[in-house]
């Protein structure tokens, strides 16, 4: 008879399943919760890698081993596949991004009396956890960190609260700043020394009225599929990067030989210049129009058989007159899915279709009414981008028969 005890699982929010259904918190598969309340740690139970786990809210699962966290999330792309009544077939082995690896991530800043706490806030809270390491974050982003806490702790105040997106481009790290008042020449001076000294390669400020660049001695610009690509501030990036090319690998493989393919919500282009070549044309289609320009300049500038088109996919999504002149199309839609847009794709004859997703929920369902319509799920590839955290990914290919 089994122990009621054990865990068997870790359930989508990171709590450890029991065997006769109780959620415990911090508990891996093989733990076991005693009868007094105690955790006995099993096997797959690994130590913390970070001193703030796990009152910071960047991680929920730095004690499990690399094979339970590979396990929790090929787990999660399963388990919403198979809620909707979709058999997921065989999943490939997940990806998980190593430590250090995060390319991109929102601080945020707050004066607690004289001193200045930054970092990450904690599960459910708007309480800011202090950060004096982090295993997540690229080492470049990190060491942002401290110089940061200082810049600020020369503008102390009681009302000081401040958000900060970090993202790393190919000429370093960006800082794009949210809620600091600029007041006076020596505020602006130490902005700019904090940027120089720091090498930093852009430096944006939003004092309300949007973000305004500061410092960007060079352009900045992140290679997608070979080909520099100018980055606005606050424009979609894919985590990190060994994560990023196993979503482009899959497509690749996936799509290899298609002569015309429609890239949907294309962001900057991550899968369209990877995907466009000889014998391979791509239409990438985007609503944020900062991202389209920045798409549609690398193309020209960079000879690249890519039409970028401006497009609000979901108050217009393409048709499926439009739809069934490709040979394959790739979507990659916000965590919401893409309804309005998949029910066309439904109606098409395009033989080919690769998802992308960063909900395996709004995926799942997506995935049905393909499916309804014809399709055949014929490949999966969960991907751990988000290390130690809750949040999932995938790649997936669909074809008619």
């Amino acid at each position: 008879m089994s122990n009621p005890g054990l865990i068997i699982r870790v359930a989508a929010k990171g709590e450890g399943q029991t065997a006769d259904g109780r959620y415990v918190t911090l508990a891996a598969p093989g733990d076991v919760l005693e009868p007094d309340g105690t955790l006995t740690p099993g096997p797959d139970h690994a130590a913390p890698s970070c001193r703030h786990f796990p009152a910071c809210g960047g991680c929920q699962l730095q004690h499990l081993s690399d094979s339970a966290l590979a396990a929790y999330v090929a787990g999660r792309v399963e388990g919403a596949a198979r809620g909707q009544g979709l058999d997921p077939g065989d999943i490939s082995p997940p990806h998980l991004s190593p430590p250090h690896t995060r390319r991109r991530a929102t601080l945020h800043a707050q004066a607690i009396g004289k001193r200045i706490v930054l970092g990450f806030r904690e599960q459910g809270s708007h309480k800011i956890v202090d950060l004096k390491e982090c295993p997540v974050l690229a080492d470049d982003l990190a060491a942002l960190i401290g110089p940061l806490r200082r810049l600020l702790e020369t503008r102390v105040n009681r009302s000081l609260s401040v958000d900060i997106a970090l993202t790393l481009a190919d000429q370093g790290p960006t800082a794009d700043l949210v809620g600091l008042k600029m007041e006076g020449l020596a505020q602006t001076e130490a902005l700019l020394d904090f940027a120089r000294d720091n090498g930093v390669a852009r430096l944006t400020l939003d004092q309300g009225d949007g973000p305004e660049t500061v410092w960007e001695p060079d352009p900045v610009t992140v290679t997608l599929g070979g080909v520099p690509v100018g980055l606005p501030p606050g424009a979609f990036l894919q985590a990190t990067g060994d994560g990023e090319e196993a979503l482009i690998s899959a497509a690749r493989e996936w799509l290899a030989g298609a002569p015309t393919v429609a890239d949907l919500f294309s962001g900057l282009g991550t899968f369209a210049f990877a995907l466009a070549g000889p014998g391979t044309r791509v239409l990438a289609v985007e609503a944020a129009r900062d991202a389209h320009l920045a798409c549609q300049a690398a193309a020209r500038m960079h000879g690249r058989p890519v039409h970028a088109v401006h497009r609000d996919l979901f108050r217009n999504p393409l048709q499926k007159a439009e739809l069934d002149r490709f040979a394959a199309v790739l979507l990659d839609p916000p965590r919401a899915g893409a309804r309005e847009q998949v029910l066309h794709l439904a109606q098409s004859v395009v033989p080919r279709v690769v998802y992308i997703s960063c909900n395996p929920a709004s995926w799942a369902k997506d995935a049905m009414t393909l499916i309804e319509a014809g399709y055949r799920l014929a490949g999966l590839v969960p991907v751990g981008q988000f290390r130690w955290s809750t949040h999932v990914e995938l790649a997936s290919l669909f074809v008619r028969p």
